[in-house]
């Protein structure tokens, strides 16, 4: 099982990114993905997910209507389209493959990526 993140980067607070998380190694189309972050000195937030044909999806509070996650199951990736970016977005983001096909059971993960990094600053 492989997870690749890719387009973290630095914006400005108001501005967009999207991240993507390209996967490979095991049935992508099989399995619910989530994206989680970590900043510094703190807990990881579970912050989206997606299950496994793409057609429910679940945010956290802290970033409902600003996020959006997708998942093209032809390519074997899942993506999360950031709006509105804030300074306390600032993390380390990570895509996790959950164990089972649906965003239910909270989110019961196995493996996650090397993450991308996300700074949100002016």
């Amino acid at each position: 099982v492989q997870l690749v993140e890719s387009g973290g980067g630095l914006v400005q607070p108001g501005g967009p990114l999207r991240l993507s998380c390209a996967a490979s190694g095991f049935p992508f189309n099989s399995y619910a993905m989530t994206w989680f972050r970590l900043a510094p000195g703190q807990e990881r937030e579970d912050i989206s997910c997606i299950n496994w044909i793409g057609v429910r999806t679940y945010y956290k509070d802290s970033v409902q209507g600003r996020f959006t996650i997708s998942r093209d199951n032809g390519k074997n990736t899942v993506y999360l389209k950031m709006n509105n970016l804030k300074p306390e977005d600032t993390a380390m983001y990570y895509c996790r493959r959950l164990r089972i096909t649906a965003c239910s059971d909270n989110w019961p993960g196995d493996y996650a990526g090397q993450g991308t990094q996300v700074t949100v600053s002016s």
